[in-house]
């Protein structure tokens, strides 16, 4: 078991990105699934002791990360540039849409009471969101919802850990736009049947905004 847990801790810990318990089982397929599991429970109970890295479920998989206290630390060690931050529009206009989705950028802009072309485009070049349909209604506009890398980017497994809107105001430093309510999630995003949709960021930001 030592070794497997060993292997186990090296697989996530390499990974750029988490380690889904399907990859892990295609990884080591000579192993039994409980012996698996175990050692994964084995590497995150390791990592509650205190140091420099935490084990964490995120976005459907597991990821050895710096603590989050550590961060400043960690980005003065990259140069992090102020230009990849993103901007309160951007922000805002956000998390609308991980509040709201799958929304629509007519909907997105009746929300913040601003227009939202150009922030979409923004958000969908970082892929933080993406196009997940369009809505039956006259126009057919795009339907928008979060994505992989933004759980990623906040830190959450899945939509259902988003905070309460007041809590993110607070954290975001700022007041998000009355009227978000409770967290909204939902797992089936309406897809049309047998539709695949392929768009660039020049599209989204062409979308038009009634």
């Amino acid at each position: 078991m030592s070794e497997l847990k060993a292997i186990v801790e090296a697989l996530i810990f390499a990974s750029p990105e988490p380690v889904t318990f399907k990859a892990l089982g295609k990884l080591l397929d000579s192993e039994p699934k409980e012996d698996i599991a175990a050692a994964v429970d084995a590497v995150r109970h390791d990592y509650g002791r205190p140091g420099g890295l935490q084990f964490v479920d995120i976005a459907g998989g597991y990821q050895i990360v710096t603590r989050p206290e550590l961060h400043e630390w960690v980005r003065r060690l990259f140069h992090e540039r102020t230009s990849q931050k993103l901007s309160v529009a951007a922000l805002e206009t956000l998390a609308v849409i991980a509040y709201r989705q799958p929304v629509t950028a007519p909907e997105i802009a009746e929300i913040r009471g601003v227009n939202t072309s150009g922030v979409l485009g923004t958000l969908a070049d970082r892929k933080l969101v993406k196009i997940v349909g369009r809505k039956a209604v006259v126009g057919r506009p795009f339907m928008y919802g979060t994505t992989r890398e933004f759980l990623e980017r906040f830190g959450l497994n899945d939509v259902t850990d988003l905070p309460k809107v007041e809590d993110m105001s607070e954290l975001l430093g700022f007041d998000l736009p009355t009227g978000l309510g409770e967290p909204e999630p939902q797992t089936d995003l309406p897809f049309e049947s047998g539709e695949v949709i392929e768009v660039t960021v020049s599209e989204v930001i062409d979308d038009p905004i009634q």
